[in-house]
């Protein structure tokens, strides 16, 4: 097994763990259920943790891909890109949920205040993680990519750039 085959089994990880631990996060903050709330942390610590090696593989999954037929550098370029957006949300992510695990064990008043914090923290994450592996898709998935049947009837895509 090699980097790139990590980094296209660690991107699910973080797509599937913030979208899950967000809404584990909203039920435990529903049921006012601690226990519940401290699960969905750890959910989100090791989707943040994902996010951060999917990152770093990401370099060589580049240099293993970047001189097949039908690759386009600028797919690749628009993916890694906005990885960084990623990583970054996921980063704020992984701290604060640390820092909300942290006040939630210690019966702090602000255990529901954080938790809600967090909730949309992850829902951004979810976003932006979701976006990058669209993109990162688009590399090597034909069946997404928007230069097919859409563009071959005469339809603009939403993705075509200008």
């Amino acid at each position: 097994m090699n980097q790139t085959h990590i980094h296209l089994l660690i991107t699910h990880l973080p797509i599937f763990g913030s979208i899950l631990g967000g809404l584990v996060l909203a039920h435990g903050v529903w049921t006012k259920s601690n226990q519940t709330i401290i699960a969905a942390y750890n959910l989100l610590i090791i989707a943040a943790i994902g996010a951060g090696i999917a990152y770093s593989t990401g370099e060589a999954a580049e240099e293993s891909v970047e001189n097949l037929q039908g690759v386009i550098e600028e797919t690749i370029m628009k993916h890694e890109a906005f990885a960084l957006f990623a990583l970054i949300s996921f980063i704020v992510l992984g701290v604060v949920s640390l820092l909300g695990l942290v006040i939630t064990l210690k019966k702090s008043p602000l255990t529901r205040t954080v938790a809600l914090l967090i909730l949309f923290i992850s829902f951004i994450s979810f976003g932006l993680v979701a976006r990058t592996g669209y993109l990162g898709g688009k590399i090597r998935h034909t069946e997404i990519n928007s230069t097919t049947d859409s563009t071959s009837k005469g339809v603009k895509n939403e993705d075509d750039d200008d």
